[in-house]
């Protein structure tokens, strides 16, 4: 079976994904994972082998601090991302994806986040004798752990909240089970969310409150939707793509390292309010199941 290129866009690319993927990315990927796919038996797991053996070839240019070799350092990196993210769209378009495959790819990417780090910033320390490096190195190291961390955690809770919410509504004796608003939107980002509502299930909004405070958050939200883009624009994979991409490109470690941190901190501390926000209407939403529970049933 041959597939064509509009088969692996469909069948792998995300509906959302980071904006350093959809545009500088997944052109490329998309492209390669057509050649491997048809010409190869080439499977996910090798690609990921790949993609970490780049990765500290990377690292192994970021060692040597002389601004020829960063240039290098940062290709090989580009390369290395690259492979990375065609692994999952082989797997995805055979169906040959595995958890072992899984476990490896999130590994090998802290692995490889990890080496080039430290090859970076000791190089540059070991070049200028500049203790900032080194400090740059643990903030590096520290906010790629705090955002994944940060994003397991987020998911973690909005599980929770759905899973009291509904569990409520089941305690109740409703006749309808429960539909959460952002799912349907998900599904359907053209729903209108005041629209919703009339609906005859249960919804939930649990960004009711959000949604009222922004409401120009709608129109940026649908216009990165229509090009793929997440609203997260400085998430983990940008954030590694300024320090070991732009940096040893411009030359410019110091500053891009800082000025990407502040940004991604940002979007960090943003996506927390966002959830303190669903909290609330979290809060909200129970108090009226359970108001409505320990009513009086009419009588006849």
């Amino acid at each position: 079976m041959k597939f064509t290129l509009e088969e692996v866009k469909s069948g792998t690319f995300k509906a959302r994904d980071a904006w350093w993927t959809v545009f500088l990315v997944d052109p490329l990927a998309g492209r390669l994972v057509v050649g491997t796919a048809n010409r190869t038996s080439i499977t996910p797991n090798q690609i990921t082998w790949g993609a970490l053996f780049l990765g500290l070839g990377s690292a192994g240019c970021f060692l040597m601090a002389d601004w020829k070799w960063l240039v290098l350092g940062a290709l090989l990196y580009h390369l290395s991302f690259v492979l990375d993210c065609m692994d999952g769209k082989i797997a995805r378009l055979k169906g040959t994806g595995t958890v072992l495959g899984g476990w490896l790819d999130y590994v090998f990417d802290r692995v490889r986040v990890l080496t080039c780090t430290l090859a970076l910033m000791w190089g540059q320390y070991h070049a200028t004798g500049k203790e900032r490096y080194l400090l740059l190195g643990v903030a590096v190291v520290f906010l790629d752990m705090l955002r994944y961390v940060d994003a397991l955690q987020v998911a973690k809770v909005r599980r929770q909240m759905k899973g009291e919410l509904t569990k409520a509504i089941e305690e109740s004796a409703s006749a309808h089970t429960p539909v959460f608003a952002e799912d349907l939107l998900r599904e359907d980002p053209d729903l209108d969310p005041d629209e919703i509502k009339t609906r005859t299930v249960e919804v939930i909004d649990l960004q009711q409150e959000f949604r009222s405070r922004f409401a120009w958050y709608i129109r940026v939200r649908d216009w990165l939707r229509d090009h793929r883009v997440r609203t997260h624009l400085v998430s983990g994979i940008e954030f590694q793509m300024a320090v070991f991409i732009v940096g040893p490109l411009v030359n410019q470690i110091v500053p891009v390292t800082i000025g990407a941190a502040a940004l991604l901190l940002v979007f960090e501390f943003a996506i927390m309010y966002k959830l303190w926000l669903s909290s609330r209407d979290f809060t909200r939403a129970l108090a009226e199941i359970r108001g409505a529970e320990s009513q009086p049933a009419p009588v006849a």
